[in-house]
């Protein structure tokens, strides 16, 4: 098992409260600051929208009665395909309100996923991109009186899962606001200045997205981004003086890598958070340069709350690669495929366990993930200890590529090309191979298209970086990578489109 990070300290004078429904902290919080602005929205245009805590209160209790008119209520879930916008929060809120579960699901899927996930949610009301205006239109409705009520699960997160089987995953947590939901995860190591400013880059489908509403909920000021645009994040920083943000590395990547961007005013970021994949070295060290190694946090965890590894900057630097120890009361194991520990350095199955997880549960046919009998989860990342209790990430079992019967993990492959400057974005797949069974392929985005890398120099530059047998045997240079509004990939499709 691992050492523990530091457990984190307190939010400032909200831990000293008690926990409340959320549908009674929304309306003490409009009692106590009901004037203050505590939402802004950055729309595609750039235009903004800002609303106090009066206003959330009112409009989504306005919401709540016109969802109760159409059947919904405690219990029920409510299926939310909106982009980040107003009209989200508004709904997520209002559910709340009457005791139902907000389900937000992935809106840029193709409309026959999105059609199955919709099957799967299950949902008596689902609001889409035609219930806009419907949505807005509420705003002219009597502020109804609506008793107090809980929501049995906090929430719900869609997935399509690596083999592609709807995932909903419903949180064990009933819509009950708490103290701890104000720790930053900067207090594992440091006091923190409240309210934050968060900057919300993420689309809300996604569960570091959703999960700044817990932060709302605290007395965090959210600044929420329609889309992911690097630029306007670097613009938003300044106007709004954003003081943290979650980003995956591919955002990290693409506002490093802006024009001029050292030059830009980044003083008021307190610390960001990073998850998704493991950092590539250089994009630590080019972060270090912009804001400061100790203001930087790496974390690992996954949607099911099975328990998270984090650590700071400073602390990677002599771990350089790692995602951290077990934090907030999470044990690490990595066990072999017969369930036997493995020994340090050693790579197999990464197996959680967390004193404060909240349990979760599937809706449909997802699989469950597999356990050991004293309550250890695992959702499938392959990865290794060292002495120290640190994790190391190799990779996604389900990703793994065996290629002349070595196994050969992307990520690893993936760090080493991107360093390289013709390369803005790689992804590293396995493709049938009749010498091989599986050959290394890497699919990579130039920095510029007019002038892109060949494959003869991203391989050389590979095998300068990498054992022999981990070195893409072939390229393939695309206009841009496919990638969600999470920044995501789909490596199944990659590889059924280039023919399995």
């Amino acid at each position: 098992m691992s050492q523990q990070a530091p457990a984190g300290g307190g939010a400032g004078g909200a831990l000293a409260e008690e926990p409340v429904s959320n549908a009674r902290r929304i309306a003490e919080m409009a009692a106590a600051r009901g004037d203050e602005v505590v939402f802004r929205h950055v729309a595609l245009s750039g235009e903004e929208t800002a609303l106090s805590w009066a206003e959330l209160h009112g409009r989504s209790s306005q919401l709540a009665g016109a969802l109760a008119g159409r059947d919904l209520g405690q219990g029920d879930r409510l299926g939310l395909g909106l982009r980040n916008s107003p009209q989200f929060l508004l709904a997520v809120l209002a559910a709340w309100k009457l005791g139902a579960v907000p389900v937000p699901v992935r809106w840029d899927l193709p409309e026959w996923e999105l059609a199955r996930l919709r099957e799967v949610v299950d949902a008596p009301v689902f609001l889409g991109p035609d219930d806009v205006a419907w949505v807005d239109a509420t705003a002219s409705a009597e502020v109804p009186d609506l008793p107090e009520a809980t929501s049995p699960q906090v929430n719900g997160i869609c997935s399509s899962g690596s083999t592609g089987t709807p995932k909903v995953i419903l949180s064990g947590r009933p819509s009950v606001w708490e103290p701890r939901q104000g720790i930053a995860f900067m207090e594992g190591w440091r006091p923190v200045a409240h309210p934050q400013v968060i900057l919300v880059l993420a689309p809300m489908y996604h569960t570091n997205g959703f999960a700044t509403l817990f932060s709302l909920l605290s007395g965090d000021h959210l600044v929420v981004m329609e889309k992911f645009d690097a630029a306007r994040v670097v613009d938003v920083i300044e106007r709004h003086r954003v003081t943290t943000f979650t980003a995956t590395p591919t955002m990290l990547q693409r506002i490093a890598d802006l024009p001029g961007i050292d030059e830009r005013d980044l003083s008021s970021i307190d610390w960001i958070l990073q998850g998704a994949a493991p950092m590539p070295p250089s994009l630590v060290h080019r972060w270090a340069d912009l804001i400061g190694i100790d203001r930087i946090i790496m974390a690992y965890g996954m949607t099911e709350g099975l328990g998270l590894t984090a650590l700071r900057g400073d602390e990677w630097l002599s771990h350089q690669g790692s995602v951290g120890r077990g934090f907030r009361e999470t044990d690490i194991r990595i066990l072999d495929a017969e369930g036997n520990d493995l020994p340090t350095g050693e790579v197999g199955e990464i197996y959680l366990r967390s004193g404060l997880a909240d349990g979760y549960s599937y809706l449909g046919d997802a699989p469950e993930l597999r356990s050991t009998p004293d309550g250890f989860h695992t959702a499938g990342d392959l990865g290794r200890l060292d002495a120290d209790g640190y994790l190391y990430i190799a990779d996604r079992r389900v990703d793994l590529i065996i290629s002349g019967g070595a196994n050969v993990f992307p990520a690893e492959v993936e760090a080493a090309l991107i360093d390289h400057p013709q390369v803005a974005d790689v992804v590293v797949v396995g493709l049938k191979d009749p010498e091989w069974g599986r050959r290394v392929h890497a699919i990579v985005e130039p920095t510029d298209p007019a002038a892109p890398p060949t494959a003869e120099e991203l391989i050389a530059y590979a095998k300068a970086r990498l054992a022999a047998y981990k070195v893409p045997k072939t390229v393939e240079v695309v206009d841009s990578i496919p990638r969600s509004e999470a920044t995501k990939v789909n490596r199944g499709a990659l590889v059924a489109a280039r023919g399995g």
